[in-house]
């Protein structure tokens, strides 16, 4: 059974679910943890199971191992939704009941857990901080989408990492007392583990060298489920691939994909392309920090590249993260294989017009978090 501390001033409750969570939570725990007043509960939802995409973040980033997990595992959005309900709602009741309530519970991001156990917090009368608020792409067709608006809506506590986050949010209606811009904590955890990735030997193991490389993710139904998309992005990388070493980490649902659409072995026969399995972080750090280009429809990957001042062709025709267009170093591509082309090409021959990064992406968005956390 998980002991309290009956001294402390304030008891919070920080959940993660999936990979894109952990480097969010990692900083704002270790911001929380130096305050000895604060007792930290860390909940994993167990949304992502696989250990490449979960258990070994926690070593990683320097995370203590969950205090209470709750496993759900894999399932449609109305499984995965209704079982971390239940099983955040028999948490906080408990602790309750015991007469050790919580004040409050983090949720990070637009996962199904961040939304899920938003809406259980707030039935049941626990506030809800949300980290990474107020992000929008306009585009309800994804999932994620949903999750950020009804998160938002029932939200105690809204703290942004832009200033899109903040306009969106005080167009919504909510308070300017509960709306807070305080940075990047995905920024954070890039500054925190920058030397150790960097010391690692993904690049030897490669046989690539710095800046010699572009780096390729793909994973969004919009890129990788029709065969007519997959095949034209495919054809660009193999050509781009012959000026310049393209190393492609598949992730699980996309090599699905590739076999499937017969695409799998224009790549494995193309000298260019170095196809893996998905790196875990601090490989993978290693790995886009000295690329000479990102091609990528990760919405993380768009911020990073941002701060690492890497180029970043993002295979999405919206994002929910303005900031990194309109200053930082991404361009929308959308799905368009001659889009892509063009932007490589700009990239090889030095034409790209590279952006900066933005106000407050300086490596303390989680100090400011917890300052604000402790003192509400």
């Amino acid at each position: 059974m998980l002991q309290i501390n009956r001294k402390v001033a304030m008891k919070i409750a920080c959940v993660v679910g999936a990979r894109p969570n952990f480097m969010k939570a990692a900083p704002i725990l270790r911001s929380l943890e130096k305050n000895p007043t604060t007792e930290i509960v860390l909940i994993h939802t167990g949304q992502h199971y696989d250990e490449k995409l979960s258990g070994v973040f926690f070593e990683e980033l320097g995370i203590r191992a969950p205090d209470i997990s709750l496993e759900v595992g894999s399932g449609s959005h109305a499984v995965q939704t209704a079982a971390v309900m239940t099983g955040v709602e028999e948490i906080l009741t408990q602790a309750a009941d015991r007469n050790v309530p919580f004040d409050c519970l983090i949720v990070v991001g637009d996962v199904n857990s961040t939304m899920a156990a938003t809406v259980a917090a707030t039935k049941v009368g626990v506030k809800v901080a949300h980290v990474e608020a107020g992000l929008r792409s306009g585009d309800r067709s994804m999932p994620e989408e949903i999750n950020r608006l009804i998160t938002d809506s029932v939200a105690d506590l809204l703290l942004c990492s832009e200033p899109s986050g903040v306009e969106n949010l005080l167009k919504e209606g909510h308070s300017k007392e509960s709306v807070h811009l305080v940075g990047n904590v995905m920024i954070d955890t890039l500054f925190h583990q920058l030397s150790a990735a960097r010391e690692k030997d993904t690049l030897q193991r490669l046989g690539i060298g710095g800046g010699e490389y572009g780096v390729v993710t793909l994973h969004r139904p919009s890129n990788v489920d029709r065969p007519e998309t997959l095949g034209a992005l495919v054809e660009v990388l193999t050509r781009v691939a012959q000026r310049l070493t393209l190393v492609f980490p598949v992730h699980p649902r996309t090599k699905a994909k590739l076999t499937e659409f017969g695409l799998m072995a224009a790549l494995n026969n193309c000298d260019g392309i170095r196809i893996s399995e998905p790196l875990g972080y601090l490989d993978f750090l290693c790995l886009t920090s000295q690329a000479k280009v990102i091609v990528t429809d990760s919405g993380g990957l768009q911020e990073e590249s941002t701060a690492l001042g890497v180029p970043c062709l993002t295979m999405r025709s919206n994002t929910e993260r303005p900031v990194t267009v309109e200053t930082g170093t991404s361009t929308l591509i959308g799905s368009s294989a001659e889009l892509l082309k063009s932007k490589l090409n700009e990239v090889l021959d030095g034409t790209y017009k590279q952006g900066v990064c933005p106000e407050l992406w300086d490596g303390r968005a989680s100090e400011r978090i917890a300052e604000i956390l402790i003192s509400c």
